[in-house]
């Protein structure tokens, strides 16, 4: 057996994630130490195993069914990807040319879509207290489901980003400054600055800086949150961030400031997002149909934005960084200035020094997907990677 698989499965014997079988993954927080590990060594031997040329197919047939009721790029094609890593064919939900758009009821339509699905991904992230409890409502529907004898298999439910945490990016990202840094033991004390930084666009998301904090502070890290007065996050997932770092022996820390956040940063992710407030205030008013006031609030998040121009990733921050070569994350795409947009989150000569690392960094996220797929239907992963280590089916006859 080659040696990196069997340190992947002398690894994975030291930890206990057996409830992750049959489990579903919603947010970073409610997974233990040891269950975000078992993702991280799995995601490693899965690539490992690919790198080497070796098929990862542990299912014959069956559905990964995506639903995203937001645009998407990376995330979409890395649910994808990891499907048919694993064996699995995509059919994606279209909710516009579905029954949904009749009024058929999430029960039914959870019911129906997993006839022959293995697992779920949905993106929900456009409304506050929306899209989480949307992915529990699935779930609820697809157990009862399986309870009652109508569906063979209970899919498993994978978070492709909520409007609280954004798992499978976050996760991404962790395991891209593992490699980084060369190990999880060597991220003790050091300093990411997870910041907010100008976007010319209205409404992005909560769900990256929320995730980013609630899960990096669980490795001893000093995480610093940095935005303008008024971009608040979720006040009960700073609590998780607090409550991670004083157990992981980190810091968590909050700063007006993005220059204080970048000085002798170790990493830095500067990235756009909505006020907590605004977030709030936009889920009510789609609530309530009412058009003029979504209009009203975007024209005023946009003049609130063009006040914080200067919150932008330059090589001058870049230069206060640790050596003033701090690893520099984003999820993609940014917001370039000069590039993608006239000013936006970051200096195009910043961005394009990191552009090989950010699509490394990228490419962790179907692995990612992949491990929490394989630890949820997968009873024994440790014999699982090393039945298909040792028969070493070619993936392509090249």
């Amino acid at each position: 057996m080659d040696s990196r698989m069997q340190t992947y499965i002398d690894r994975l014997n030291q930890l206990d994630f057996h409830k992750m079988y049959e489990g579903d993954f919603f947010l970073t927080w409610e997974k233990t130490d040891e269950e975000i590990e078992a993702v991280f060594t799995v995601a490693d031997a899965l690539r490992a195993m690919r790198e080497n040329n070796i098929s990862t197919r542990i299912f014959d047939s069956g559905l990964g069914i995506s639903l995203f009721r937001d645009n998407s790029t990376r995330t979409r094609f890395s649910f994808a990807s990891a499907c048919n890593l694993l064996g699995l064919e995509v059919q994606d939900l279209d909710e516009g040319k579905s029954q949904i758009a009749h009024g058929e009821t999430i029960r039914e339509t959870a019911n129906m879509i997993s006839f022959m699905a293995d697992v779920i991904g949905i993106r929900d992230d456009m409304y506050i207290g929306k899209g989480n409890k949307y992915m529990h409502d699935v779930v609820d529907a697809v157990t009862d489901g399986h309870r009652q004898g109508v569906l063979e298999q209970k899919p498993t439910l994978v978070n492709l980003q909520c409007d609280i945490d954004h798992p499978t990016q976050c996760m991404a990202d962790m395991l891209h400054v593992i490699h980084e840094f060369g190990g999880v033991e060597n991220l003790k004390g050091k300093k990411i600055a997870m910041t907010w930084a100008y976007s010319p666009s209205y409404g992005k998301p909560l769900s990256v800086p929320q995730g980013v904090i609630g899960l990096m502070t669980r490795f001893g890290m000093d995480v610093v949150l940095a935005h303008p007065e008024g971009y608040e996050v979720m006040p009960e997932v700073e609590e998780v961030a607090r409550a991670n770092a004083g157990k992981s022996g980190g810091r968590f820390s909050k700063t007006h400031s993005m220059a204080e956040a970048f000085r002798d940063a170790d990493i830095v992710y500067p990235k756009s997002w909505a006020p907590f407030a605004a977030m709030e205030k936009r889920t009510d008013l789609y609530g309530k149909g009412d058009t003029d006031g979504i209009r009203a609030l975007e024209k005023e998040l946009l003049a609130q934005n063009a006040q914080h121009k200067d919150w932008c990733c330059t090589e001058e921050l870049m230069a206060t960084t640790r050596g003033g070569k701090a690893l520099y994350l984003h999820c993609l795409p940014a917001d370039i200035s000069g590039i993608s947009c006239e000013e936006g989150e970051v200096a195009a000569s910043v961005f394009d020094r990191y552009r090989t690392p950010l699509y490394k960094e990228a490419s962790f996220k179907p692995y990612i997907i992949a491990a929490m797929i394989f630890l949820a239907k997968v009873k024994n992963p440790q014999a699982t990677l090393k039945e298909l280590e040792e028969k070493g089916n070619v993936r392509f006859h090249g």
